[in-house]
Protein backbone atom coordinates (compact mmCIF):
# COMPACT_ATOMS: atom_id res chain seq x y z
CA UNK A 1 0.00 0.00 0.00
CA UNK A 2 1.62 3.59 -1.02
CA UNK A 3 0.50 6.88 0.34
CA UNK A 4 1.50 10.81 -0.66
CA UNK A 5 3.69 12.42 0.34
CA UNK A 6 3.33 13.69 4.05
CA UNK A 7 5.11 17.62 4.54
CA UNK A 8 7.96 17.11 6.99
CA UNK A 9 7.41 17.52 10.41
CA UNK A 10 10.94 17.91 12.10
CA UNK A 11 11.68 16.14 15.19
CA UNK A 12 8.80 15.91 17.80
CA UNK A 13 10.31 13.78 20.53
CA UNK A 14 7.93 10.98 20.18
CA UNK A 15 10.14 7.81 21.76
CA UNK A 16 8.21 4.47 22.07
CA UNK A 17 7.99 1.97 24.64
CA UNK A 18 9.26 -1.36 24.85
CA UNK A 19 7.51 -3.95 23.17
CA UNK A 20 7.61 -7.25 25.09
CA UNK A 21 6.82 -8.96 21.96
CA UNK A 22 10.84 -8.35 21.04
CA UNK A 23 14.20 -8.42 22.51
CA UNK A 24 14.90 -5.25 24.91
CA UNK A 25 17.94 -3.54 23.05
CA UNK A 26 17.43 -0.41 24.50
CA UNK A 27 18.54 -0.74 27.97
CA UNK A 28 21.57 1.32 27.89
CA UNK A 29 20.07 4.31 27.03
CA UNK A 30 20.31 6.24 30.15
CA UNK A 31 23.94 6.53 29.21
CA UNK A 32 26.02 10.43 29.81
CA UNK A 33 27.93 12.48 27.49
CA UNK A 34 29.75 10.70 24.36
CA UNK A 35 33.84 10.81 25.55
CA UNK A 36 35.81 13.37 23.44
CA UNK A 37 39.00 11.67 22.78
CA UNK A 38 40.22 8.52 21.94
CA UNK A 39 42.57 5.77 22.42
CA UNK A 40 43.99 2.96 20.92
CA UNK A 41 44.86 0.11 23.27
CA UNK A 42 46.35 -3.70 22.67
CA UNK A 43 47.20 -3.12 19.06
CA UNK A 44 50.13 -5.16 18.30
CA UNK A 45 51.25 -3.79 15.28
CA UNK A 46 50.53 -0.47 13.18
CA UNK A 47 47.33 -0.92 11.80
CA UNK A 48 46.41 0.07 8.22
CA UNK A 49 42.72 0.75 6.69
CA UNK A 50 43.58 1.00 2.89
CA UNK A 51 40.69 1.35 0.41
CA UNK A 52 38.30 -1.91 -0.67
CA UNK A 53 40.16 -3.28 -2.93
CA UNK A 54 38.54 -5.02 -6.09
CA UNK A 55 38.11 -8.48 -5.69
CA UNK A 56 39.50 -9.06 -9.23
CA UNK A 57 43.10 -7.05 -8.30
CA UNK A 58 43.20 -8.43 -4.94
CA UNK A 59 45.84 -10.51 -3.70
CA UNK A 60 44.43 -14.10 -3.18
CA UNK A 61 45.98 -14.57 0.51
CA UNK A 62 46.23 -11.09 2.02
CA UNK A 63 45.01 -9.72 5.64
CA UNK A 64 42.48 -7.04 5.60
CA UNK A 65 41.05 -4.82 7.79
CA UNK A 66 38.00 -5.48 9.97
CA UNK A 67 35.90 -3.05 12.09
CA UNK A 68 33.23 -4.24 15.32
CA UNK A 69 30.68 -2.69 16.80
CA UNK A 70 29.72 -3.18 20.35
CA UNK A 71 27.54 -1.94 23.45
CA UNK A 72 30.09 0.43 26.07
CA UNK A 73 27.67 0.39 28.42
CA UNK A 74 25.78 -2.54 28.11
CA UNK A 75 26.94 -5.46 31.26
CA UNK A 76 29.85 -7.05 29.61
CA UNK A 77 30.16 -4.76 27.06
CA UNK A 78 33.40 -3.66 25.24
CA UNK A 79 35.15 -0.27 25.41
CA UNK A 80 34.72 1.22 21.83
CA UNK A 81 35.39 0.11 17.97
CA UNK A 82 37.14 -3.08 17.83
CA UNK A 83 39.91 -3.77 15.37
CA UNK A 84 40.98 -6.63 13.85
CA UNK A 85 41.91 -8.22 10.59
CA UNK A 86 40.97 -10.93 8.71
CA UNK A 87 42.84 -13.62 6.09
CA UNK A 88 41.17 -13.68 2.93
CA UNK A 89 41.86 -17.48 2.22
CA UNK A 90 41.19 -18.85 5.91
CA UNK A 91 38.58 -16.32 7.33
CA UNK A 92 40.44 -16.50 10.34
CA UNK A 93 40.20 -13.03 12.36
CA UNK A 94 42.85 -11.45 14.84
CA UNK A 95 42.59 -8.41 16.82
CA UNK A 96 44.26 -5.61 16.80
CA UNK A 97 43.20 -3.01 19.39
CA UNK A 98 40.63 -1.02 20.05
CA UNK A 99 39.20 2.53 19.48
CA UNK A 100 38.21 3.71 22.85
CA UNK A 101 36.23 7.34 23.49
CA UNK A 102 33.14 5.95 21.45
CA UNK A 103 30.15 5.57 23.27
CA UNK A 104 27.92 2.63 21.99
CA UNK A 105 29.36 2.04 18.86
CA UNK A 106 26.62 -0.31 17.50
CA UNK A 107 26.38 -0.23 14.29
CA UNK A 108 29.72 1.57 11.30
CA UNK A 109 29.90 2.13 7.91
CA UNK A 110 32.45 3.62 6.23
CA UNK A 111 33.28 6.66 3.49
CA UNK A 112 33.35 5.14 0.07
CA UNK A 113 37.35 6.66 -0.29
CA UNK A 114 38.16 3.96 2.81
CA UNK A 115 39.60 6.90 4.39
CA UNK A 116 37.25 7.65 7.69
CA UNK A 117 34.94 5.18 9.56
CA UNK A 118 31.80 6.43 10.79
CA UNK A 119 29.43 4.92 14.02
CA UNK A 120 26.46 5.57 15.86
CA UNK A 121 25.96 6.45 19.47
CA UNK A 122 23.34 4.31 20.70
CA UNK A 123 21.78 6.24 23.49
CA UNK A 124 19.53 8.82 25.12
CA UNK A 125 20.74 11.74 23.51
CA UNK A 126 22.08 9.78 20.10
CA UNK A 127 25.20 10.60 18.40
CA UNK A 128 27.04 10.23 15.12
CA UNK A 129 31.28 9.95 15.18
CA UNK A 130 33.63 10.22 13.01
CA UNK A 131 37.22 8.09 12.86
CA UNK A 132 39.93 8.84 10.73
CA UNK A 133 41.63 5.34 9.46
CA UNK A 134 45.46 5.63 8.62
CA UNK A 135 46.52 4.73 5.33
CA UNK A 136 48.73 2.41 3.85
CA UNK A 137 51.85 3.61 6.03
CA UNK A 138 50.48 2.04 9.02
CA UNK A 139 49.62 4.15 12.18
CA UNK A 140 46.47 4.64 14.85
CA UNK A 141 42.54 5.28 13.76
CA UNK A 142 42.15 8.83 15.18
CA UNK A 143 38.77 10.14 16.23
CA UNK A 144 37.71 13.18 14.79
CA UNK A 145 34.31 14.11 16.64
CA UNK A 146 30.77 13.58 17.42
CA UNK A 147 27.38 15.41 16.31
CA UNK A 148 24.12 14.65 17.70
CA UNK A 149 21.55 13.40 15.59
CA UNK A 150 18.83 15.36 17.31
CA UNK A 151 17.28 12.09 18.38
CA UNK A 152 17.62 8.92 21.04
CA UNK A 153 18.56 5.43 20.42
CA UNK A 154 20.68 5.53 16.36
CA UNK A 155 20.41 2.22 15.50
CA UNK A 156 21.87 2.97 11.76
CA UNK A 157 23.91 5.03 9.28
CA UNK A 158 25.12 4.70 5.73
CA UNK A 159 27.41 7.50 3.65
CA UNK A 160 25.12 8.81 0.66
CA UNK A 161 27.22 7.34 -2.38
CA UNK A 162 28.65 11.09 -3.15
CA UNK A 163 31.02 10.93 -0.22
CA UNK A 164 29.31 14.23 0.94
CA UNK A 165 26.68 13.30 3.41
CA UNK A 166 25.71 11.28 6.02
CA UNK A 167 22.44 9.43 6.52
CA UNK A 168 21.11 8.30 10.22
CA UNK A 169 18.80 6.46 11.49
CA UNK A 170 17.01 7.11 15.27
CA UNK A 171 15.12 4.28 16.46
CA UNK A 172 13.56 5.52 19.66
CA UNK A 173 12.62 8.78 18.26
CA UNK A 174 11.14 7.10 15.07
CA UNK A 175 13.92 10.28 12.67
CA UNK A 176 15.86 10.24 10.20
CA UNK A 177 18.83 12.96 10.03
CA UNK A 178 21.57 14.37 7.85
CA UNK A 179 24.96 15.38 8.85
CA UNK A 180 27.37 16.83 5.67
CA UNK A 181 31.10 15.11 5.65
CA UNK A 182 33.81 17.77 5.15
CA UNK A 183 36.88 17.28 3.63
CA UNK A 184 38.82 15.82 6.80
CA UNK A 185 35.88 13.18 6.93
CA UNK A 186 34.84 15.21 9.72
CA UNK A 187 30.80 15.81 10.23
CA UNK A 188 29.60 19.02 10.45
CA UNK A 189 26.01 19.99 12.26
CA UNK A 190 23.00 18.31 11.41
CA UNK A 191 21.60 19.78 8.44
CA UNK A 192 17.71 18.10 8.45
CA UNK A 193 15.91 16.32 10.93
CA UNK A 194 12.48 14.52 9.79
CA UNK A 195 10.60 12.41 12.14
CA UNK A 196 7.85 9.98 11.04
CA UNK A 197 5.06 10.79 12.33
CA UNK A 198 2.37 9.07 9.57
CA UNK A 199 0.78 6.76 9.05
CA UNK A 200 0.27 5.70 13.05
CA UNK A 201 2.31 3.40 14.61
CA UNK A 202 1.23 -0.53 14.14
CA UNK A 203 -0.05 -2.76 16.75
CA UNK A 204 1.74 -2.48 20.03
CA UNK A 205 3.36 0.05 18.92
CA UNK A 206 3.75 3.21 20.74
CA UNK A 207 5.33 5.47 18.41
CA UNK A 208 7.21 5.28 15.23
CA UNK A 209 11.25 2.98 15.13
CA UNK A 210 13.04 4.26 12.39
CA UNK A 211 15.87 1.10 11.95
CA UNK A 212 17.77 2.03 9.01
CA UNK A 213 17.88 4.23 6.16
CA UNK A 214 20.10 4.00 2.95
CA UNK A 215 20.54 4.84 -0.63
CA UNK A 216 18.97 3.40 -3.14
CA UNK A 217 21.47 1.76 -5.68
CA UNK A 218 20.42 4.68 -8.61
CA UNK A 219 21.40 7.41 -6.51
CA UNK A 220 18.23 8.80 -6.91
CA UNK A 221 16.51 7.97 -3.45
CA UNK A 222 17.14 7.56 0.35
CA UNK A 223 14.89 4.87 1.94
CA UNK A 224 14.24 4.76 5.93
CA UNK A 225 12.43 1.52 7.45
CA UNK A 226 10.45 2.16 10.22
CA UNK A 227 9.72 -0.82 12.17
CA UNK A 228 7.19 1.04 14.68
CA UNK A 229 4.95 2.12 11.71
CA UNK A 230 5.33 -0.93 9.66
CA UNK A 231 6.34 1.12 6.60
CA UNK A 232 9.47 2.14 4.24
CA UNK A 233 9.48 6.05 3.49
CA UNK A 234 11.12 6.84 0.24
CA UNK A 235 12.66 10.82 0.33
CA UNK A 236 14.58 12.70 -2.46
CA UNK A 237 18.34 14.04 -0.70
CA UNK A 238 18.89 17.67 -2.09
CA UNK A 239 22.86 17.30 -2.29
CA UNK A 240 23.07 20.88 -2.02
CA UNK A 241 21.59 21.67 0.91
CA UNK A 242 21.52 18.28 2.68
CA UNK A 243 17.62 18.10 3.19
CA UNK A 244 15.37 15.23 2.77
CA UNK A 245 11.78 15.69 1.00
CA UNK A 246 9.44 12.96 1.07
CA UNK A 247 8.13 11.72 -1.70
CA UNK A 248 6.04 8.59 -0.91
CA UNK A 249 5.75 5.36 1.75
CA UNK A 250 4.69 1.49 1.07
CA UNK A 251 3.10 0.20 4.21
CA UNK A 252 3.60 -3.45 5.15
CA UNK A 253 1.03 -5.48 6.56
CA UNK A 254 0.22 -4.37 10.12
CA UNK A 255 2.46 -5.78 13.07
CA UNK A 256 5.50 -6.95 10.26
CA UNK A 257 7.81 -4.67 12.39
CA UNK A 258 10.18 -4.10 8.78
CA UNK A 259 13.62 -3.50 10.60
CA UNK A 260 16.48 -4.17 7.53
CA UNK A 261 16.14 -4.25 3.80
CA UNK A 262 18.75 -4.98 1.26
CA UNK A 263 18.48 -4.26 -2.53
CA UNK A 264 19.16 -7.30 -5.44
CA UNK A 265 22.18 -6.25 -7.59
CA UNK A 266 20.00 -5.05 -10.60
CA UNK A 267 18.47 -2.00 -8.37
CA UNK A 268 14.88 -3.39 -9.48
CA UNK A 269 14.58 -5.44 -6.73
CA UNK A 270 14.83 -5.06 -2.41
CA UNK A 271 14.25 -7.88 0.36
CA UNK A 272 13.08 -6.74 3.32
CA UNK A 273 13.74 -8.27 6.99
CA UNK A 274 10.42 -8.44 9.17
CA UNK A 275 11.68 -8.42 12.48
CA UNK A 276 7.91 -9.15 14.17
CA UNK A 277 6.34 -11.77 12.04
CA UNK A 278 8.59 -13.50 11.02
CA UNK A 279 9.06 -13.20 7.28
CA UNK A 280 11.22 -11.28 4.56
CA UNK A 281 9.07 -9.59 1.58
CA UNK A 282 10.84 -8.70 -1.88
CA UNK A 283 10.18 -5.73 -2.61
CA UNK A 284 9.96 -3.75 -6.19
CA UNK A 285 11.50 -0.73 -6.77
CA UNK A 286 11.12 1.84 -9.62
CA UNK A 287 13.93 4.30 -9.76
CA UNK A 288 11.62 6.97 -11.89
CA UNK A 289 9.02 7.73 -8.95
CA UNK A 290 10.83 5.96 -6.08
CA UNK A 291 7.99 3.74 -4.93
CA UNK A 292 8.48 0.40 -3.45
CA UNK A 293 5.96 -2.13 -3.78
CA UNK A 294 6.24 -4.65 -1.19
CA UNK A 295 5.03 -8.59 -2.61
CA UNK A 296 3.25 -11.43 -0.31
CA UNK A 297 5.58 -12.42 3.24
CA UNK A 298 7.34 -15.50 3.02
CA UNK A 299 8.56 -17.85 5.52
CA UNK A 300 12.08 -17.59 7.05
CA UNK A 301 12.61 -21.35 7.74
CA UNK A 302 13.57 -20.55 11.16
CA UNK A 303 10.58 -21.53 13.75
CA UNK A 304 7.39 -19.17 14.62
CA UNK A 305 6.61 -15.87 15.52
CA UNK A 306 7.79 -14.38 18.61
CA UNK A 307 10.49 -17.26 18.66
CA UNK A 308 12.33 -15.50 16.05
CA UNK A 309 13.37 -12.05 14.93
CA UNK A 310 14.92 -12.07 11.73
CA UNK A 311 17.73 -8.64 11.55
CA UNK A 312 18.97 -8.62 8.46
CA UNK A 313 19.22 -9.74 4.91
CA UNK A 314 22.85 -9.85 2.58
CA UNK A 315 22.91 -10.66 -0.89
CA UNK A 316 26.11 -12.27 -3.18
CA UNK A 317 27.49 -9.33 -5.23
CA UNK A 318 26.52 -11.52 -8.39
CA UNK A 319 22.88 -11.70 -7.25
CA UNK A 320 22.77 -15.42 -6.81
CA UNK A 321 21.82 -16.08 -3.31
CA UNK A 322 20.79 -14.02 -0.17
CA UNK A 323 21.44 -15.06 3.57
CA UNK A 324 19.19 -14.29 6.47
CA UNK A 325 20.44 -14.13 9.98
CA UNK A 326 17.71 -15.50 12.50
CA UNK A 327 17.87 -14.20 16.38
CA UNK A 328 16.11 -16.86 18.42
CA UNK A 329 16.54 -19.63 16.12
CA UNK A 330 20.36 -18.71 15.67
CA UNK A 331 20.49 -19.86 12.31
CA UNK A 332 21.40 -18.79 9.02
CA UNK A 333 18.73 -19.02 6.42
CA UNK A 334 19.71 -19.53 2.76
CA UNK A 335 17.81 -18.63 -0.19
CA UNK A 336 18.40 -18.84 -4.03
CA UNK A 337 17.69 -15.61 -6.10
CA UNK A 338 15.46 -16.37 -8.99
CA UNK A 339 13.58 -14.66 -12.28
CA UNK A 340 16.32 -11.90 -12.04
CA UNK A 341 15.67 -11.18 -8.45
CA UNK A 342 12.01 -10.93 -8.40
CA UNK A 343 11.62 -14.35 -6.51
CA UNK A 344 13.59 -15.48 -3.58
CA UNK A 345 13.34 -19.48 -3.19
CA UNK A 346 13.90 -20.95 0.32
CA UNK A 347 16.78 -23.73 0.23
CA UNK A 348 17.75 -24.58 3.98
CA UNK A 349 19.41 -22.95 7.26
CA UNK A 350 22.37 -23.81 8.67
CA UNK A 351 23.22 -22.92 13.04
CA UNK A 352 25.08 -19.81 12.97
CA UNK A 353 27.42 -21.03 15.68
CA UNK A 354 26.68 -18.35 18.20
CA UNK A 355 23.46 -16.63 19.66
CA UNK A 356 21.55 -13.98 18.96
CA UNK A 357 23.04 -13.06 15.04
CA UNK A 358 22.33 -9.75 15.40
CA UNK A 359 23.91 -8.68 11.93
CA UNK A 360 26.01 -9.79 8.68
CA UNK A 361 28.18 -8.79 6.39
CA UNK A 362 29.65 -10.29 3.31
CA UNK A 363 33.66 -9.60 2.76
CA UNK A 364 34.20 -7.47 -0.57
CA UNK A 365 34.95 -10.83 -2.77
CA UNK A 366 32.20 -12.50 -1.48
CA UNK A 367 33.52 -15.62 -0.55
CA UNK A 368 33.39 -15.01 3.33
CA UNK A 369 30.13 -13.96 5.63
CA UNK A 370 30.89 -13.00 8.53
CA UNK A 371 28.03 -13.09 11.53
CA UNK A 372 27.90 -10.97 14.73
CA UNK A 373 25.95 -13.07 17.53
CA UNK A 374 25.16 -10.32 20.25
CA UNK A 375 24.83 -12.84 23.58
CA UNK A 376 27.44 -15.16 22.86
CA UNK A 377 30.16 -12.06 22.18
CA UNK A 378 31.79 -13.79 19.28
CA UNK A 379 31.65 -13.49 15.55
CA UNK A 380 31.10 -16.62 13.57
CA UNK A 381 32.80 -16.73 9.92
CA UNK A 382 31.31 -18.58 7.19
CA UNK A 383 33.35 -19.69 3.67
CA UNK A 384 30.66 -19.20 0.72
CA UNK A 385 30.54 -21.73 -1.97
CA UNK A 386 29.84 -19.60 -5.08
CA UNK A 387 28.32 -21.99 -7.18
CA UNK A 388 25.19 -23.65 -4.44
CA UNK A 389 25.75 -20.77 -2.01
CA UNK A 390 26.29 -23.25 0.72
CA UNK A 391 28.07 -22.15 4.06
CA UNK A 392 30.78 -23.48 5.41
CA UNK A 393 32.15 -22.54 8.47
CA UNK A 394 35.72 -21.26 9.10
CA UNK A 395 36.16 -22.36 12.42
CA UNK A 396 36.08 -21.31 15.85
CA UNK A 397 34.35 -18.07 16.47
CA UNK A 398 36.19 -15.36 17.47
CA UNK A 399 35.23 -13.80 20.92
CA UNK A 400 33.87 -10.29 20.61
CA UNK A 401 32.11 -8.79 23.68
CA UNK A 402 28.39 -7.85 22.98
CA UNK A 403 29.41 -7.93 19.15
CA UNK A 404 26.66 -6.31 17.06
CA UNK A 405 28.26 -4.96 13.90
CA UNK A 406 31.18 -6.61 11.78
CA UNK A 407 32.62 -4.50 9.05
CA UNK A 408 35.04 -6.23 6.96
CA UNK A 409 37.13 -3.84 4.14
Amino acid sequence: MHGKAEPSKGFTGSAGGPDPRRPNRRRFLGVGALAAASVVTAAPAPFAAPAPVPASTRPRAAARPLFLGTYTSAEGGGTGVGLATYDTVTGVISGAGTVTGVENPSYLAVHPDGTTLYTVNEQQDGGVTAIALPGAGGGSPTVLGTRSTGGAGPTHLSVHPGGRWLLSANYTSGSVAVHPIGASGALGERTDLVTHSAPPPGPGQQGPHAHQILTTPDGGHVLAVDLGNDTVYTYRLDTSAGTLAQVSYARLRPGAGPRHLTFHPSGAFAYLANELDNTVVVCAYDPATGELTPGEPQSTGAGQAGGNFPAQLVVTGDGAFAYLANRGHNSLTRYAVEASGARLRLLATVPVGGDFPRQLALSPAGDLLFAANQRSNSVTVFHVDPDSGELRSAGAPFRSPVAVCVLPL
